[in-house]
């Protein structure tokens, strides 16, 4: 059976048809409105959503299958003690196909022990984003037509942020030429990522920087974060990081003609609503783009569990 906890899970060959048929799907939307009929999605979201939830339940949806779940686990038996083993045990048994967003580190590694049926990792914690990445890697594909020989900058909140764990992780995959990474200090990418990169992708080149105006200037790629309130432990380490990058029209201006500025949104305050008119602006059709990504996803898992 096949899962997606992280984005080892898929080879580059994988990820190359998933773009392709994303592609694809996009582009002729009727030719797949019942090529999910009879089959149940179920969307098992344990922590607060809003693109990764509803462009799941859309992307089922309009597959021509059927979703049931939560956006609160309040309403579950998790809230009367019942393990999240057990709870992926019994939805196992009511849908052909779980995604499942969680607070905790590993919870979709533990589902996937317990499932009868593919788990799809919407978001573990400050630990992995897998669809986060593969909706990433096709907004970059569509714009740039490429993924290999890019400088991308990340920009924001590096040490929580489970999108550019993800995010970096990945694109490493394809020859990428260099990565710049903006964070404050406090919330810098951590070390076992820098590790992995340097030990198993030494020809990428990685810039470490706490201002945001030379990966600006340098970069194809400009990927912005929010600083995540929600990973802090107190309010005033979080109040002191907040406002540490805001890209406006002014510093946008250093930026490439042709660069491409995402974002996995929400955004807080981290890029100026000025920006939503710049052409190189793309993070709300990059948002759009996450359902059809999905979509590509859930067929290639529904018909390898049918196989």
């Amino acid at each position: 059976m096949r899962h997606l906890i992280q984005p080892e899970d898929l080879s580059n060959q994988e990820y190359m048809e998933l773009l392709e048929a994303t592609a694809h799907i996009q582009a002729h939307p009727d030719l797949y409105k019942e090529r999910a009929k009879g089959k149940i999605l179920g969307s098992l979201f344990f922590e607060p959503s809003t693109r990764t939830k509803f462009s799941f339940d859309s992307a089922m949806l309009r597959l021509g299958g059927e979703v049931i779940g939560f956006s609160d686990a309040q309403g579950t038996s998790s809230q009367k003690g019942e393990s999240l083993a057990d709870t992926i045990r019994i939805m196992s048994g009511f849908a052909d196909i779980l995604a499942i967003r969680h607070a905790l580190e590993g919870a979709s590694l533990l589902a996937s022990k317990t499932s009868r049926v593919p788990i799809i990792n919407g978001g573990d914690g400050g630990h992995q984003h897998p669809t986060q990445a593969l909706t990433d890697l096709y907004t970059i594909y569509h714009y740039k037509k490429k993924l290999n020989g890019h400088k991308i900058a990340l920009i924001g909140d590096l040490k929580y942020g489970r999108t550019v764990h993800s995010l970096i992780k990945t694109l490493a995959r394809f020859d990428v030429d260099s990565f710049y990474l903006v964070s404050p200090e406090e919330l810098s990418m951590p070390r076992h990522i820098l590790d992995l990169m340097e030990d198993r992708y030494p020809n990428i080149k990685i810039h470490v920087l706490h201002e945001m105006e030379p990966a600006i200037r340098e970069c194809d790629i400009l990927y912005m974060t929010r600083i995540q309130k929600e990973r802090f432990f107190n309010e005033a380490d979080y109040l002191k990081l907040k406002n540490s990058y805001l890209l406006d029209e002014e510093k946008m201006e250093l930026a490439k003609k042709d660069a491409i500025l995402m974002h996995p949104l929400p955004r807080v305050n981290e890029i100026a609503i000025e920006l939503d008119s710049d052409p190189r602006a793309v993070y709300f059709e990059q948002a759009a783009m996450g359902m059809y990504v999905r979509m590509a996803l859930i067929l290639k898992l529904l018909e390898e569990q049918d196989d």
